[in-house]
């Protein structure tokens, strides 16, 4: 069944705030065709379902000059806030104490929403209908 998957720009405006977000590769390329096969992507989001923080698959940054497919990158529902519980307890999880992260093939974002707010115009009715039909 096809999936509607929101770019990580949009998730930040929609609420209005600094969003998480994974990206993940393999063999140190994006590969959309085995992010379901990527140990560290599996062992994540299991332990997000354990530990009952919401998470969605995102697209990166939106581009009017590029498309691309999924290639399995996640949001993750956790405000950006290095005193709040819930965001300590994944940062432990996802990072060394030097901020590393400690799974391979894995990279772990903050997008504040002022970079989010550069793309506000996308979220105009009938934008991306527009830059299809001029692709």
């Amino acid at each position: 069944m096809p999936q509607l998957i929101e770019h990580i720009d949009a998730i930040a405006r929609s609420k209005k705030r600094d969003v998480l977000f994974l990206t993940f590769t393999h063999d140190g390329k994006r590969d959309s065709s085995r992010f379901t096969q990527n140990g560290s992507r599996i062992e994540i989001l299991k332990w997000l379902d354990a530990a009952g923080i919401g998470w969605q698959p995102c697209g990166e940054i939106a581009s009017e000059y590029r498309f691309a497919s999924y290639d399995g990158a996640i949001y993750i529902d956790v405000a950006y806030d290095v005193l709040d519980p819930v965001y300590q307890k994944l940062q432990s999880f996802l990072e060394y104490p030097d901020g590393t992260v400690r799974f391979p093939d894995t990279s772990f974002f903050v997008l504040d929403l002022q970079t989010a707010m550069q793309n506000s115009h996308h979220d105009e009715p009938g934008f991306w209908e527009r830059v299809a039909d001029n692709f």
